[in-house]
């Protein structure tokens, strides 16, 4: 199918932006480069970036920070170093880096791959030969003013990281939590005078001892970060954006070098709902509300560092930055970190709770803004806000908005996962600030018309998609909901916001409810045919891959390995071209006899 028909169509159906979201690792490889993880960095990425362009304006990436040696998730990585495994080792064999790394050494990780011939990751596999790869790397390379003008630009954040790479050597253990050194685990978190001289002390001999781990880690740095710019300028080149994306999580690395700036002995997490009766207790540190902002409200400590990671992201990736958990950011969900994140055991919203016996000293909501009959937990407590505490909630959603306007770049450039509970002062804060939030539309709750991911409810200022990183491929969900009275109702409301050729309502009902395959295709052509101004479709929709990505509330290796296959060129993607044509019919006569001749292009 021609490119420029697909474009034109697009633009018809008024979308700004057309998204292929996949994760870094999930990147296929060029023939004879399967490493055993992907990046966006190599030739497969390359050749991936050219075949989606012209019709995919953007790209939406995973996070990219430094993962764990024991936990693949990328939403646990670090804020501000990127994930190594996302280096291209074929470039370091390569004049272009001076050949330090042998060809032999990497002809053998390709060779030893035990995910050569499976559309998954090798995670443990890769992270082990990696680091051997970059240790021979450092030790052939010489140097260079670029390197030298790296470390120096990122001192700020890099320092930090790369000591902690050689305490996990020190202390034989990358969780600092169970280090046995109480001074190794509060360099950066001194009480007093006397122990901030004696950790400059500690920190100046570890700097010394392990000056070379030190240096390598930071060299493994300069690479990502250099191949990662490589990547941003070839993908402009081809008129694809790479948007990043900002976990709501801080690392085990970023808990430790920030420690002081997080609200002792509080996690963040999700009360209990539907799926969880004890609710979800992330562990994920709390920034605190005394260390984010100053009594006149500009920003203290905690504040500039979230606005200088943000600004980082943004420099690097000026298409823009997807932040997960946006309610995390306005009004998070909090609870005591020995409890269960249940209203019983003290949790509560950290600046929705003026009852709270701890949290009402970072109350914005008061006691008369409340609706007394529902429990701190529901998502219309907050019944009133005054134009200044709406500004309060949206104190640090400024800050971001900030960090993109002095990279350059405006308010569209920010992504709100604003899927599932969404608060009235998050809801106020998004709408105050027209931020585009995201609409998902297998959560469409079908018995209730007015539901916000619901096609005819769906706003043109936001992004619609099927299914994210969570969920299980369209056509999987469609399997499991028809011929239910679930799969009933999604077909009902499917036949009366959409039009459809040459077929009656009910017989629409009918073979939406048994035809797994025609529902499927109904929810695609569902996203196109709305308002939304923003589609975005993860690779396992479009690429008709029948499998999972991450099932949330389960861990192990099955989870955040899933590839898109080398061949991917050969397998049978959506027929776009369909889609889109059916689209346009959806909108109704009046609409789609103004395109009679692009239907006919369609096909």
């Amino acid at each position: 199918m021609n490119k420029e028909i697909i474009r034109e169509a697009l633009e018809v159906l008024g979308k700004k932006n057309f998204a292929f979201i996949m994760h870094g690792g999930s990147f296929p490889s060029a023939a004879g480069e399967n490493t055993g993880f992907g990046s966006a960095n190599t030739q497969g990425a390359r050749d991936f970036i050219e075949y989606v362009s012209g019709i995919f304006n953007s790209i939406q990436l995973g996070p990219a920070g430094k993962t764990k040696s024991c936990d693949a998730s990328p939403y646990t990585g670090t804020i501000f170093s990127n994930n190594p495994l996302f280096a291209d080792l074929k470039e370091l064999t390569t004049a272009k880096w001076g050949k330090i790394l042998s060809e032999a050494t990497y002809n053998d990780i390709v060779a030893g791959n035990p995910s050569k011939d499976k559309n998954s990751t090798a995670y443990e596999y890769a992270y082990k030969h990696y680091d051997a790869a970059f240790a021979e790397a450092w030790s052939n390379f010489k140097g260079s003013p670029e390197f030298e003008a790296y470390k120096h630009a990122n001192s700020e954040w890099l320092d930090k990281d790369a000591l902690y790479e050689a305490l996990t050597i020190e202390n034989k253990n990358d969780y600092w939590p169970v280090w046995s050194s109480e001074t190794d685990k509060n360099l950066f978190n001194p009480k007093s005078i006397e122990q901030k001289m004696e950790f400059a002390e500690r920190i100046n001999a570890l700097e010394k001892k392990y000056a070379d781990d030190i240096e390598k880690y930071k060299f493994i740095q300069f690479i990502v970060s250099t191949q990662n710019a490589a990547t941003a300028a070839f993908a402009k080149k081809h008129k694809v954006k790479m948007i990043a994306d900002r976990q709501v999580a801080f690392s085990d690395r970023d808990t430790w070098a920030y420690q002081s700036l997080f609200l002792e002995g509080w996690a963040l997490g999700c009360p209990p709902d539907y799926f969880s009766e004890d609710g979800q207790a992330w562990g994920f540190p709390v920034m605190d509300p005394d260390k984010m902002y100053n009594p006149d409200g500009t920003p203290a400590e905690g504040g500039k560092l979230m606005k200088n990671l943000f600004k980082k992201m943004f420099r690097e990736n000026p298409g823009g930055v997807r932040i997960d958990h946006i309610v995390g950011l306005i009004d998070p969900w909090v609870y005591e970190s020995c409890k269960k994140p249940k209203i019983e055991e003290g949790a509560g919203r950290l600046y929705s709770s003026p009852e709270h016996p701890i949290l009402c000293k970072y109350a914005i909501a008061q006691l008369s803004d409340l609706d007394p009959k529902m429990k701190p937990d529901k998502e219309k407590r907050v019944k009133t806000l005054s134009d200044e505490q709406i500004k309060r909630y949206a104190r640090l959603i400024q800050l971001v908005i900030d960090a993109a306007t002095e990279e350059g770049l405006d308010k569209d450039a920010i992504v709100c996962e604003d899927l599932g509970t969404l608060t009235n002062p998050v809801a106020a804060v998004m709408k105050a600030f027209d931020l585009q939030g995201m609409r998902l539309t297998q959560f469409v709750e079908a018995d209730k018309p007015a539901d916000p991911y619901r096609c005819c409810n769906i706003n043109d200022r936001t992004w619609v998609m099927v299914g994210t990183h969570d969920n299980e491929p369209i056509k999987m969900w469609a399997d499991s909901v028809i011929n239910t009275e679930t799969g009933y109702l999604h077909a009902q409301n499917l036949a009366d916001d959409l039009c459809f050729e040459g077929a009656t309502r009910d017989e629409v009902v009918q073979c939406l409810n048994t035809d797994a395959a025609f529902l499927a295709q109904t929810k695609l052509v569902e996203l196109f045919a709305s308002c939304a101004q923003n589609v975005q479709i993860f690779f396992t929709d479009y690429f008709n891959i029948y499998n999972v990505y991450n099932r949330p509330g389960t861990s192990g290796e099955q989870n955040w390995s899933l590839r898109l296959p080398d061949n991917y060129k050969d397998m049978t993607a959506v027929n776009l071209a369909k889609i889109l044509r059916l689209a346009i019919i959806a909108r109704g006569n009046d609409f789609s006899q103004q395109y009679q001749k692009l239907l006919e292009k369609l096909g």
